[in-house]
């Protein structure tokens, strides 16, 4: 099997295992994704889901966030830890979306990577989620996952996989497909412990199995 039928194949078993592909931050408006993304940082998402009701309760909108006292942004964020760095590039970027994009999360990538605190992870989040456009988000899960199945070999390096990644999982697919590696590293292929092999949907095509 080529890398491109096996990765084909592994989309295909991970839709029928998890048809619904959603992304586990909580979010109505795109920057709150913006926002929580940053603070899902070494953190998990369900206390970020949190955390942020606090936050918004105190700061509904762009324009309030941007104009908060980043101490105060702080003592709101601190249980999602590197409180002072996240508050730091919250409060930089939500004034960024105010002063130079009108309240809005622009739809452009590389606009999108010069926000504070947004990397390519973070920008092909939002990319994939909020306005629908082709996207790899290469999370830990996505990383871990992709090696063990022997998509990719021993590549680590986010970037290089997300490239090595575009050539082989079709644009339309990548969004939705990094959210089902996600739940099934999360659910089957576990990475702090032994990985539920006997219940895997892709046990007899993964690389760790041949």
């Amino acid at each position: 099997m080529t890398k491109e039928e096996l990765t084909l194949e592994v989309i295909r078993r991970l839709k029928s295992a998890y048809p619904l592909a959603e992304c586990t931050l909580d979010y109505d408006q795109a920057w709150k994704l913006l926002v929580s993304v940053r603070l899902a940082a070494q953190c998990t998402d369900a206390r970020v889901n949190v955390v942020v009701e606090g936050l918004y309760k105190k700061y509904p909108d762009v324009a309030s966030l941007a104009a908060a006292d980043v101490a105060d942004i702080e003592e709101i964020v601190r249980p999602c830890g590197l409180g002072k760095s996240k508050a730091r590039d919250i409060s930089a970027c939500m004034k960024i979306l105010h002063e130079q994009y009108h309240d809005k999360v622009p739809d452009d990538f590389n606009a999108l990577l010069k926000l504070p605190g947004v990397g390519r992870k973070s920008a092909n989040l939002i990319m994939g989620d909020v306005f629908g456009k082709p996207a790899i988000v290469t999370d830990t899960h996505c990383i871990r996952l992709v090696n063990r199945i022997g998509i990719v070999d021993g590549i680590k390096d986010p970037k290089k996989v997300e490239m090595a990644l575009w050539k082989l999982v079709p644009p339309e697919e990548g969004s939705d497909f990094c959210h089902r590696l996600v739940e099934h590293g999360r659910e089957v292929c576990t990475a702090r412990t032994k990985p539920y092999c006997d219940k895997c949907c892709l046990a007899d095509i993964c690389a760790q199995n041949i």
